[in-house]
């Protein structure tokens, strides 16, 4: 009888946990990710639904003692009254956050941040929602500790997807092993405006190469598989046309048709999508007098009805608050709200315009039923994401794990591949590391943030290498000299002399200038976050968010060095370090040799001696072009037609054009066959040889030219491209398939259709170094 009692109630309690189990199915992890969100979205409140919305400023929400890590009472009072669901930039540390090495979170205290955040939630609120933490990773994790990669325009120039799935991978993973879930990039933006100030954080002004960058980063950050525990949900920025601001500025209006939107614009997010991306981020701009972030044509037409986007979207910090207070065509906080969830907007990044909602929906002046939608979307990849069941990571892993050698080893390889060599006089390049004595020169030859660019974290010194370290590393402390000779912009103090005395005794000259995004703690910035210039300091900083600029010179003394040291006739070998094409006439016409570097990333003076010294042939390509004259811009390489004429003053054509980079050898590119398939496809071949003296890489890029369309072509469109490594007097054979896509436009209905007609096709080793050319006809 008792063993019957006992069987019975063991029954009982199976029978008990079984219906509560069924009475909260979201808790059932072997449901689908839909029924667990229909079943949470059942029970929630419409405070908790609005909270899922919300995404508030995430490093006010903790609090560090020693080697603990708290929540905050902000945290715990700002979940009670809002409910929150998700926190932007909990890890971040810079001088706008105020957030230093010696207050901020390391990897291993990051993770313990995250845990404390998930325990703390799930033990204090009705439903035990886990917490979504989204971080800034354009070019690695803006946290400290972590990896710090070329920014985008350097990355850009690699032209390699794999080097770029390579640092997708990297960035995804240690984002998730400090508990963080949504990495922010990559940044889309195509770049055609280098006054603009964030032109860094692209991947330069093709839409085709945007596209497949890219995309690139997303497979690389997990494609979207959420399952995979290094898997990170990618942020697509910005949407949409939001690097060509009228005037350069910042924010301006985009003056940019709907057509051209379709046709450039939008391509790099459709690939990036298809990737598997899932999350798009509003921009500042408005464009044909609607903000985008209130712009229903972007996110019900196209990202939900035309691609059938599955994840979320979240606006820019405070631009929903910017549709009232920037644009001025809402009245009142809650109707940019209601304008911008209307619109197809999910999440409020920063703000609290989307508490507003609780009362519109209450009032009836909103239906419940957007922020149902709006919601589910959030709520479903959390489920996907196994948040739930798995809210925790180890922290001893996050120690271990994050910024590793092999890590630190492709953040090299990155800078490596990034650098583009623009001019090679009579071989000055590579140097013979018996050389004798080098004068290592310039503001940026030894100044550790110069080379991150912005979105960047403190480092520990130990953790950047600079140009000067880097030659210090290949021929010996006692063969170089160094110094600085001037800052960027500051005009208060130069040591000119001293340099040209240092040149002088040398038996050559790397002297290093450009730009900088380096953000310190003298400056101001604006609530979004964005730099604000002043006379009251004067920092190195002339690049990044909020810096534009309305020339494209070199700051400060920076040319009066040049010219100081070039008048010594020593070897002058050139490298600018910078975040967006500078003026570079004087150096393409005096120095013997000239690199662009952009901001190459904590490996950045490594790379640069490895190429400065041989041991890495460069074959980084330019992905945007390079004015002559501020005056020409915009300056791009597949303006429409007809053919540019040149100025009074000078030619219409860049200094150096899209596609274009040197190497120490040379290719010779031969045999071109073009077969045709079914349904107009064309498989391209044709045969490159390294002719030269060096082993090495090149980039083959393939243009086309639809002569007859029904709408204006570009002039001429890269298509694909592929960089690969020869030995020297090894050949190979190259292929690249033309599909529909590659030869469909945008018509005037907004249709991708196929024309028939004559196609130019172009091969070369850049948009103005064509090799081989024929053409191709479709029917």
């Amino acid at each position: 009888m008792k063993r019957l009692r006992t069987m019975h109630l063991i029954l009982f309690v199976l029978l008990t946990a079984s219906f509560a189990v069924q009475a909260q199915s979201y808790k059932n992890p072997k449901l689908s990710a839909d029924e667990r969100t229909q079943d949470l979205l059942s029970r929630m409140t419409l405070e908790e639904k609005v909270g899922q919305l919300l995404c508030p400023l995430g490093w006010e929400m903790y609090e560090r003692n020693g080697d603990e890590v708290n929540c905050s009472e902000k945290f715990k009072t700002t979940l009670k009254e809002q409910h929150i669901g998700m926190l932007w930039a909990a890890y971040r540390a810079d001088p706008w956050t105020q957030k230093t090495l010696e207050n901020g979170l390391n990897p291993e205290l990051a993770a313990k941040a995250g845990n404390a955040f998930q325990h703390y939630i799930i033990g204090n609120t009705r439903l035990g929602i886990p917490l979504f933490l989204a971080e800034e990773s354009p070019h690695g994790h803006m946290a400290i500790g972590t990896t710090v990669f070329p920014t985008g325009i350097g990355l850009a120039s690699s032209w390699s997807e794999e080097l770029l799935t390579e640092v997708g991978a990297v960035m995804a993973s240690e984002i998730r092993l400090q508990g963080a879930h949504i990495a922010y990039g990559p940044v889309l933006d195509l770049a055609r405006d280098p006054r603009w100030s964030r032109v860094e954080e692209t991947y330069g002004e093709d839409p085709v190469l945007t596209a497949k960058l890219g995309a690139a980063i997303v497979k690389g950050q997990g494609a979207g598989d959420l399952s995979n525990e290094s898997s990170a949900i990618s942020t697509l920025k910005h949407f949409i046309a939001y690097g060509v601001p009228i005037s350069g500025q910042n924010g301006n209006a985009s003056s940019v048709g709907i057509h051209e939107i379709h046709q450039s614009f939008l391509p790099p997010f459709k690939a990036a999508i298809n990737a598997g991306a899932l999350s798009v981020m509003t921009s500042y701009n408005s464009i044909d007098g609607i903000p985008c972030t209130a712009n229903s044509y972007l996110y019900r037409d196209i990202l939900q009805k035309d691609w059938h986007f599955s994840g979320f979207s979240v606006s820019d910090l405070y631009s929903i608050e910017g549709i009232h207070g920037s644009h001025y065509v809402a009245p009142t906080i809650q109707d940019a709200a209601m304008r911008a969830l209307t619109a197809g907007v999910d999440v409020d990044l920063g703000g609290d315009a989307y508490l507003k909602l609780i009362e519109a929906v209450k009032d009836s002046r909103i239906k419940e039923e957007l922020v149902d939608s709006a919601a589910y979307r959030v709520l479903r990849l959390k489920f996907e994401m196994g948040l739930f069941e798995n809210p925790y990571v180890d922290t001893q892993k996050a120690k271990q794990n994050v910024r590793t050698q092999a890590n630190i080893a492709v953040a090299r390889k990155a800078a490596q591949q990034a650098v583009v060599l623009l001019k090679n006089t009579s071989n000055t390049l590579p140097l013979n590391k018996k050389i004798g004595k080098i004068a290592v020169i310039g503001p940026n030859a030894h100044n550790r943030y110069n080379m991150l660019g912005d979105y960047t974290a403190p480092q520990e010194d130990s953790n950047v290498i600079t140009i000067l370290e880097g030659v210090i590393s290949k021929i010996g402390k006692e063969n170089v000299s160094y110094v600085k000779g001037c800052s960027i912009r500051d005009t208060s103090w130069q040591n000119i002399s001293e340099a040209v005395e240092a040149a002088q005794n040398a038996d050559a000259v790397i002297i290093a200038v450009g730009g900088s995004s380096a953000r310190d703690f003298k400056t101001s910035y604006q609530d979004t976050g964005a730099a604000i210039a002043s006379s009251n300091t004067v920092s190195d900083m002339e690049c990044g968010e909020g810096f534009d600029r309305a020339t494209l010179e070199l700051l400060g003394y920076q040319m009066n060095l040049l010219k100081a040291v070039k008048a010594t006739g020593k070897p002058l070998i050139v490298v600018y370090v910078e975040g967006r094409p500078l003026n570079m006439n004087w150096a393409a016409q005096n120095a013997d040799a000239l690199i662009n570097a952009w901001y190459p990333g904590q490996e950045g003076g490594n790379a640069i001696a490895d190429v400065l010294f041989g041991d890495y042939n460069p074959a980084g390509r330019l992905p945007v072009s390079i004015p002559r004259n501020v005056g020409q811009v915009p300056v791009y390489y597949n303006k429409k037609n007809p053919n540019a004429h040149a100025y009074v003053e000078m030619e219409a054509t860049p200094l150096y054009t899209f596609g274009y980079g040197l190497s120490y050898t040379t290719f010779e590119y031969k045999n071109l066959q073009v077969k045709k398939q079914a349904n107009n496809q064309f498989e391209i071949s044709f045969l490159v040889k390294n002719t030269g003296n060096y082993d090495g890489e090149e980039v083959a890029q393939l243009y086309i030219r639809d002569e007859f369309a029904s709408m204006v072509q570009a002039m001429k469109q890269l298509k694909h491209f592929k960089r690969f490594y020869l030995k020297k007097q090894e050949e190979t054979t190259i292929r690249f398939t033309l599909t529909r896509d590659d030869l469909s436009i945008v018509n005037q209905k907004l249709e991708q259709v196929l024309e028939p007609g004559s196609f130019q096709l172009m091969i070369g080793a850049a948009s103005d170094d064509i090799r081989l050319h024929t053409k191709i006809e479709v029917n």
